[in-house]
């Protein structure tokens, strides 16, 4: 049978105790801990019966603690910093309130949107650094659930019901051809009647595969793929090289080769997507995300 009442003695008693050895009285113990002198005295006559042992001798109306009390004190202290020293381990590991924000991103908004986040970011808290991650949606949303991002810039998730999205700007998918291409002099593209045209893409998993997928959904036929990439650079390059033509967000035309043009689809044929600030509903109330969301409200006109 063991000496003591293991189960019965808890971490709000040992903060009591805690409290009343460093106050010196009853009632200064309860306005720090904001309760009354008659909880603190039950909490330390509740320690007493779970220990089995005398902790304070009663001399007049003042209670005086024993060298064992004094004894339980250095070990309480001892655990309340390792506590502490836990909490704060294991919430920087979950990335919450940590002196990092790990930010995953589309390659896509390299250009504009992400150096002014982070340099938003730096002015409002200059002491976090700012974690850059690249990858497709797909990628993003996967990381963001396994906890090894604290937010991601990209397209709004569909059916993500656990993801809370900042809407940022909403994009526009243009024909992109080279600018000899036939396609490249016109006002608007039908794209029902590319179906003879060579096209490259990105792979699955992409925003901008999505919206190409979707468009030629409404087309009604699928394209010729001449060449699938993993990044929205290499595509344009493709494009600008003459290996195909693309459809591609109306965010790119800042930084388009020189030989690619951008060309309007045809309204019905006219797909959007909507970037937006991704992060869990469950790490919404963490300082660093609170105010990367600040930033993002402040830069959202600018980022369009």
């Amino acid at each position: 049978m063991p000496a003591f009442d293991d189960e019965a003695i808890t971490l709000r008693q040992l903060q009591v105790l805690l409290a009343f050895m460093e106050t010196g009285n009853l009632a200064r113990a309860a306005e720090r801990l904001q309760t009354s002198a008659v909880s603190v005295h039950r909490a330390l006559h509740a320690l007493e019966e779970a220990l089995r042992c005398v902790l304070f001798r009663q001399e007049g109306r003042n209670l005086v603690p024993t060298a064992a009390a004094q004894r339980l004190a250095e070990m309480a202290r001892d655990m309340d910093r390792l506590l502490a020293d836990g909490v704060r381990a294991t919430r920087e590991i979950a990335g919450y309130a940590a002196d990092r924000i790990r930010m995953g991103s589309m390659y896509s908004l390299t250009s504009r949107a992400v150096p002014a986040l982070v340099l938003g970011m730096k002015q409002r808290k200059p002491a976090v650094q700012t974690e850059l991650v690249l990858g497709s949606n797909a990628d993003l949303l996967a990381r963001l659930r396994e906890g090894t991002l604290d937010a991601a810039l990209m397209a709004v998730p569909r059916g993500a019901a656990d993801v809370e999205s900042e809407p940022l700007f909403e994009d526009e998918t243009f024909f992109a051809a080279p600018a000899q291409s036939p396609h490249a002099q016109r006002t608007e593209v039908d794209l029902g009647a590319c179906a003879d045209e060579r096209f490259v893409s990105l792979a699955e998993g992409f925003a901008t595969h999505d919206s190409f997928t979707e468009a030629f959904r409404i087309a009604g036929f699928a394209p010729q793929i001449a060449m699938q990439t993993g990044d929205i650079y290499s595509l344009m390059n493709l494009v600008d090289g003459g290996v195909g033509c693309t459809l591609l967000p109306g965010r790119m035309r800042h930084v388009l080769p020189a030989n690619v043009r951008l060309v309007p689809l045809q309204a019905r044929f006219r797909v959007r997507q909507t970037i937006a600030l991704n992060f869990l509903r469950s790490r919404e109330r963490d300082p660093n995300l609170l105010a990367l969301l600040a930033v993002s409200r402040t830069l959202k006109a600018s980022l369009r």
